[in-house]
């Protein structure tokens, strides 16, 4: 074995033998305001979403100063996934994967601008926002009217496009995955 293996080694165990004693000292039982701040995923079925409300019209504007630098102007174009278009492309050579002809729910919508966008600040937008982005992009996929409005009552009760094309093969079982062969 190297000097420097041996270093690396000793280093190792003074650490280990260390950790103990460090853990006493180190952090705390996150506090129930702490974990309201990060605890803001949205299922399927609405539980989670958050008070507020956006129109497309509000929403055409955020998705212009946020989103189509990415997105491209109308959800399309951009150096980004393209978030309108692509309906009846599923089933060709050719699918384009997007909101409207792809997504089985429009909370997931909600759920992945809310957390995740705008790239450059994720988590930025407010709910009010968040709902506003999420009706223009419904709105561009002619899933949503241009006088529509989104809120956490009737969000869940969009109707995607594409809700149907998930279905789970009952005869699924995770247990058979990974048998050996």
């Amino acid at each position: 074995m190297s000097s420097t293996s041996k270093v690396v080694l000793a280093a190792v165990a003074a650490l280990a033998l260390a950790m103990p004693a460090l853990a006493d000292d180190f952090g705390r039982p996150a506090t129930p305001d702490e974990i309201a701040l990060w605890d803001i995923d949205v299922r399927p079925d609405g539980r989670g979403l958050p008070p507020g409300s956006g129109t497309v019209v509000q929403g055409k504007q955020v998705f212009a100063d946020n989103c189509a630098v990415c997105h491209g102007d109308n959800g399309v174009g951009g150096i980004k996934d393209r978030v309108a278009g692509g309906k009846g492309t599923l089933t060709s050579d050719a699918p384009v994967k997007t909101v409207g002809s792809y997504w089985p729910y429009a909370t997931t919508l909600f759920d992945y601008i809310h957390r995740a966008m705008p790239y450059q600040a994720p988590g930025s937008l407010s709910a009010d926002d968040t709902y506003a982005v999420a009706a223009y992009i419904l709105n561009l996929n002619g899933i949503l009217p241009s006088d529509g409005k989104l809120d956490r009552e009737n969000l869940p009760a969009v109707v995607m496009p594409n809700r149907e094309g998930f279905v789970p093969q009952p005869e699924f079982d995770p247990a058979t995955l990974f048998k050996p062969r």
